[in-house]
């Protein structure tokens, strides 16, 4: 049984702990929150046994193994690096850190304190993404990727209105590339690897934030092209092109439906049947890596998180999106 801890009491801890009680060695034992009011109730409405709104006694608990972080993504370096010193094991949710600086830092002490640093990056943990990686080859030599998320924030509205809300704040290292473009980003380095060449363009509001963005990537032999956005939606299904025939898939960021269309016109469904909720795909990645006695997942490994911060910060340089995070010398 493995003891976590979260940290974090939004509605991504909220959809974490159900899907992750379906998992059969989760328990929870633990909440950290800033506030002891928010901690009590988020306690008591999710049954937690203990609560921390110091970070330092979450850290020396004898009652937490690992420890979901879900804060801000401008806290994610320095409090998993905080708990790794403390020895407990760290899954956290995307995007890793806010710069690759902070990511290599994060790996290291995982690496010095032998504990499991993962990423929570959800969707290259679904049956459906296997099934893309196991059909793969069956549309033959690869010549394109093309990914789309664009999803119109509910928070823009409130921005529009003069509120600007943490995902449009530079001083959480948020924005579109940051919360969305990482969907798009992370599935295409884990199936084909690192790119060659980033070419970025980005919309970047007042608030100091991008709004939207898209990228063109090259590779040996094919090119991937992704666009992301947090101020319009876009409902254009990620295609995988190959010579003999066209994978589509019906949304990169939780693909449920997977198509093979070829050439001759024929159109196979390769989808898979998912049983469990989209969360519980990744608890169980780290608790079967833990429970196996290892330190690296194969899919969200290290290296796949280090190259998505690389061509993101690559990008972000690119479009002149600097995050506080990024001129700081805390690590």
């Amino acid at each position: 049984m493995i003891r976590f801890g979260i940290i974090g009491t939004n509605f991504i801890t909220e959809r974490f702990i159900a899907a992750a009680r379906e998992c059969e060695d989760f328990a929870l034992t633990a909440v950290f929150s800033r506030t002891w009011q928010q901690a009590q109730d988020f306690a008591a409405k999710h049954h937690i046994p203990h609560l921390f709104t110091d970070l330092e006694s979450m850290a020396n608990s004898e009652e937490v193994d690992a420890v979901y972080i879900a804060s801000p993504n401008s806290f994610h370096a320095s409090q998993a690096i905080f708990l790794m010193e403390h020895g407990k094991h760290i899954l956290c949710e995307k995007p890793l850190a806010s710069n690759g600086k902070e990511v290599r830092a994060m790996f290291e002490a995982a690496r010095k304190h032998n504990v499991l640093l993962m990423e929570a990056l959800l969707s290259t943990m679904l049956p459906n993404f296997q099934a893309i990686r196991e059909r793969l080859p069956e549309i033959g030599q690869i010549r394109r990727y093309t990914a789309s998320y664009c999803q119109y924030s509910s928070r823009y509205d409130a921005y529009k209105q003069g509120t600007i809300l943490n995902a449009f704040n530079p001083m959480f290292s948020n924005g579109s590339l940051m919360d969305l473009g990482i969907y798009c980003l992370y599935p295409m380095v884990v199936l084909f690897g690192q790119p060659l060449k980033v070419q970025a363009n980005g919309l970047l509001l007042d608030s100091g934030v991008d709004g939207q963005g898209s990228l063109i990537l090259k590779y040996p032999d094919m090119d991937a092209v992704i666009t992301h956005s947090k101020i319009s939606s876009s409902y254009v299904p990620t295609e995988i092109q190959g010579e003999n025939g066209t994978m589509v898939i019906d949304k990169i960021n939780t693909p449920e439906k997977i198509e093979i269309r070829y050439r001759d016109g024929s159109i196979h469904d390769v989808s898979k049947p998912q049983s469990h909720a989209f969360m519980y795909y990744e608890v169980q990645e780290f608790i079967n890596v833990l429970n196996r006695g290892e330190r690296e997942s194969a899919i969200n490994s290290n290296q796949h998180s280090i190259w998505t911060m690389d061509v993101m910060d690559e990008a972000r340089r690119q479009i002149g999106l600097v995050f506080p995070a990024d001129r700081s010398n805390d690590l």
